[in-house]
């Protein structure tokens, strides 16, 4: 039996045994739709998604490929590896071969009719190699930028998607159950955290967190403890924690977690490629008060944003409504970290990726709508000292907003 034969006669059952689920062609066909409203709007006769997440999106496989959808047309997905569990996972009725880059003009054409005159591309995340590749091998087509409009599909969530968030975090809760009893006295903050990731797989937790961006990547383990959560590192977040090493700079490190120190525990699950994030507050023993009054803060402006959320409220108000909520709290130089090195976001928005649309921060001021999902995620950092915070993931609903991350949000002590 060939690999091919394999796949066609054998995957299907055992990847349904395993747990797989497949994007319906339904809902392929709907971002199509919505693809192609915004490309019509922008004058596009032809999109191609080269970023993993994108075609993943609009075709239902993570497989390497490109994705070309026509503004006129059926979608055509060109696999250079895994053709045949590609044509498995999309219900794309158009996938075929693509053994060299060389081949996409003529596929196109061959697919289209004509090579498009306007052809959108993600420039946001697209290597400048690429651009150039792609712009020699389609001389007479106009080349545009296709990322707003892939993100702004992408920004309202189905109620496929929403299942898989609200399922990341049912996981989440279970992993944080699971800290309290895993957690203690002597324990690094890495093996902490190396123990919270095993547990997460044991129940689903597919262990990488994508982020689009470029020179940055996401984890799970941020165990920061005491005087570790106060540092900043290269991450945009109020805190970054020390780290593995300079090649490594950012989340858990070999500090030895102590008694009475606060231990922030941002742990962000993914499910079926869905991520929701989440942070929580531990401590061995009691808090020094100063932290459990900073902390009571964090629930506040976290309970103020959720309270102001709804569709049609902006963004950028609900942002610098909680810089105020904070000066009134006293924390105006620790709220979303130390001075000069404040945050300027309360909430990102959450997906397949961790930094989807819709951003509650300074300078985005756009309205909420149903079906957007953020992360609110309000932190105080004392430098030196430690740092607590909270943050849930949050649909926008018709009257307001549901949280998809249901763990209990008082401190965890053991």
């Amino acid at each position: 039996m060939t690999h091919a034969e394999w796949i066609r006669e054998e995957f299907p059952a055992i990847s349904k045994s395993l747990g797989f689920i497949y994007t319906p062609a339904e809902e392929i066909g709907d971002r199509h739709r919505k693809l192609r409203e915004l490309m019509e709007a922008e004058g596009m006769e032809a999109f191609l998604a080269v970023q993993k997440m994108d075609y993943f999106y609009l075709s239902g496989t993570a497989q390497d490929a490109l994705l070309f959808v026509p503004l006129d047309g059926k979608p055509l997905l060109m696999v250079r590896r895994e053709l045949e569990r590609a044509r498995m996972e999309s219900p794309i009725e158009h996938v075929v071969g693509l053994k060299s880059l060389r081949e996409l003009p003529s596929l196109v054409a061959e697919h289209m009719g004509k090579q498009p005159r306007v052809l959108g591309l993600e420039m946001d995340i697209l290597p400048v190699r690429d651009y150039l590749r792609l712009q020699s091998l389609f001389p007479d087509s106009k080349l545009v930028d296709g990322s707003k409009i892939i993100r702004d599909i992408r920004k309202i969530k189905s109620p496929f998607e929403i299942h898989f968030m609200r399922k990341a975090g049912d996981i989440g809760e279970k992993v944080y159950q699971e800290a309290g009893k895993i957690l203690r006295q002597g324990m690094t903050e890495i093996e902490f955290g190396g123990l919270l990731e095993a547990a997460a797989k044991k129940l689903g937790h597919e262990g990488l967190l994508r982020v689009r961006s470029f020179n940055y990547e996401a984890y799970s383990w941020h165990v920061l403890s005491g005087s570790n959560g106060g540092i900043v590192s290269q991450s945009d977040s109020p805190m970054g924690g020390l780290g593995l090493s300079p090649a490594f700079p950012v989340g858990a490190s070999r500090r030895v977690m102590q008694a009475r120190e606060p231990i922030l525990v941002d742990f962000g699950i993914c499910y079926h490629g869905y991520q929701a994030d989440e942070t929580r507050m531990f401590s061995i023993g009691k808090m020094p008060r100063k932290f459990i009054v900073a902390y009571q803060a964090c629930r506040d402006i976290h309970d103020a944003v959720l309270a102001e959320t709804r569709p049609g409220a902006d963004c950028e108000s609900i942002f610098l409504r909680t810089l105020e909520l904070a000066r009134a709290l006293g924390y105006e130089d620790s709220y979303l970290g130390p001075p000069g090195l404040q945050t300027k976001f309360i909430a990102h928005g959450i997906g397949l990726e961790l930094n989807e649309y819709p951003f509650l921060a300074q300078g985005q001021s756009y309205p909420l709508e149903e079906g957007m999902t953020f992360a609110v995620e309000p932190k105080i950092v004392f430098p030196g000292e430690g740092s607590v915070g909270l943050e849930n993931t949050v649909v926008v609903t018709q009257e307001g907003c549901e949280i998809l991350t249901p763990m209990d949000m008082d401190i965890m002590e053991v």
